[in-house]
């Protein structure tokens, strides 16, 4: 059995990868806090992109998006950035849910699960 750990930290690993799937662990912004919503998201939606290349995939490899919301009325600015964000041929399954956050700065949180690179 091999499990492949990307970026293991004290608490958790960004990812794992075991038996074809890439497991992300929920991202949160830490660059544009004090930028608004739809930077935060732009940033977290970048930084899955960095762990999906850094296991050899891409958006393309997607099975399933969580994303937490501090507040539901950012729904519609959050479908925007993730309509230009998300492979139009290969759309994941997605739920969003209101959250109340770990920290009063973070407007959203993404996971996400992925089919690894055969």
């Amino acid at each position: 059995m091999t499990i492949k750990r990307v970026e293991m930290g004290p608490r958790m690993s960004k990812a794992v990868v075991h038996n074809g799937v890439v497991y992300i662990s929920g991202q949160v912004p830490q660059l544009t806090l004090a930028e608004g919503f739809e930077a935060q998201v732009k940033e977290v939606l970048h930084l899955i992109d960095t762990i999906l290349s850094s296991v050899g995939c891409s958006r393309a490899s997607l099975l399933s998006v969580s994303v937490s919301l501090a507040d539901v009325g950012d729904f519609d600015v959050l479908n925007a950035v993730w309509e230009e964000w998300v492979d139009p041929e290969n759309k994941p399954a997605r739920i969003t849910v209101g959250a109340t956050l770990t920290s009063s700065e973070f407007k959203v949180e993404i996971g996400a699960i992925a089919a690894a690179k055969d």
